[in-house]
């Protein structure tokens, strides 16, 4: 495993962080019913080839926006037995539900409780766009963190983000930041944040953590066939996630690339290739081997969707995600994707009530109703209105 200066900190991290967003979920689909035994079994695996460090949030795994879901207990029991000792622990606040300045108490306390430790190592105020920094700003944030760092219960004070660039650089020049966490990865590098703000925050010493890198693993499991015919014609034999994450390590501004690995060979794959990627690495070829991949892929995506499922659960049982990525895999792949006849009648796109909730929390900004739309049109015959 390689590691990396975080920012001001000087902390050593390991440049593979373990993003617990997308943990291995028992049979029926339902993200709150986790697969302790094989979530457990990856995450010590991993810290104990060298990841150390562990990324979760109050709301992974849960059916609510508004309350905790099963990420962060799940956290605490892999982290027993001496775990804990070996990792920075990252988790987030919800900034989404702070009404006034003791909410951000109030969580924190909650998480610590949650996360059965006394200190947060790594704390970010969770998906910042111009309405919750609005929110958290007016409420008192940097009293927060100030009086969090200074009693114990946190290390070091972040963000992470989902908005445009101009916002980005307004928060980072507002407090006094050890890190953020941006979404990053070859499809998306000047999407929100991008490369300028990457840039703009590592020269201010902020360590820049990168969330999505594989876009919720569409850059491994959707990539079109003229996409894939690119890589296995290159003369390299790698994996597209090997492709994907060396792309994002080659920044030297990265410090952190996290990945929310669900199976072992996922783990085993992606430590591997983190124990020998430095910045700087890739040549002129392999730069323009994934800007072509890149134009395959961009121009074949319908929808800006990386299954984060913030957007969840829907009033009218909508399986946003789901609707989505049958509208790209048949963007991709062709008529032939029977992927949507997997969606049951009950949560399909025409179920739609249009009452707009999902979109105030989308982080990609998407115009979901009307994409939704699209998608009945499509794929379920059904005329626009």
């Amino acid at each position: 495993m390689l590691y990396r200066s975080f920012g001001k900190t000087n902390e050593k991290v390991s440049i593979l962080g373990f993003g617990c967003m997308r943990l291995p979920l028992l049979p029926g689909g339902d993200s709150s019913k986790i697969d302790e035994k094989k979530a457990i079994e990856l995450i010590r695996y991993a810290i104990d080839n060298g990841v150390n460090y562990v990324d979760t949030a109050y709301t992974y795994h849960g059916n609510s926006s508004t309350k905790g879901g099963e990420g962060e207990p799940l956290v605490a029991k892999a982290l027993k037995d001496g775990y804990r000792e070996k990792v920075n622990l990252a988790t987030k606040l919800p900034s989404w539900l702070i009404n006034q300045g003791s909410d951000m108490d109030k969580y924190l306390n909650e998480q610590l409780k949650r996360l059965e430790t006394d200190h947060i190592d790594f704390y970010l105020i969770h998906s910042l766009n111009r309405d919750n920094w609005k929110r958290v700003k007016e409420n008192g944030v940097d009293e927060f963190l100030d009086s969090a760092i200074k009693d114990g219960r946190i290390r070091y004070a972040g963000f992470s983000f989902h908005d445009k660039l101009k916002l980005f650089k307004e928060i980072v020049d507002y407090y006094d930041w050890s890190f953020c966490q941006i979404q990053y990865n070859y499809s998306d590098e000047n999407f929100q944040a991008g490369t300028r703000g990457l840039k703009y925050a590592a020269q201010r010493g902020l360590g820049v953590t990168i969330m999505e890198p594989l876009r919720g693993g569409k850059l491994v499991n959707s990539l079109p066939k003229e996409a894939r015919a690119i890589f296995d014609r290159s003369g390299f034999k790698r994996t597209p996630a090997e492709w994907g994450l060396r792309w994002v390590w080659n920044h030297p501004e990265v410090k952190v690339v996290l990945s929310g690995m669900n199976s072992m060979e996922q783990v085993k794959e992606n430590i591997k290739t983190a124990s020998k990627v430095e910045a700087n690495l890739l040549t002129e070829k392999e730069l323009k081997i994934i800007d072509q991949v890149k134009d395959v892929f961009n121009s074949k995506m319908k929808v800006n969707c990386t299954g984060c499922e913030y957007c969840m659960p829907c009033p009218s049982g909508v399986n946003i995600p789901g609707c989505f990525s049958a509208y790209n895999n048949y963007s991709i792949f062709g008529k032939g994707d029977d992927t949507y006849n997997s969606i049951s009648s009950e949560h399909r796109a025409s179920k739609c009530k249009e009452c707009g909730r999902c979109e105030s929390l989308c982080p990609q900004g998407i115009s979901i109703r009307s994409k939704l739309k699209d998608v009945r049109y499509l794929l379920e015959k059904v005329p626009a209105l």
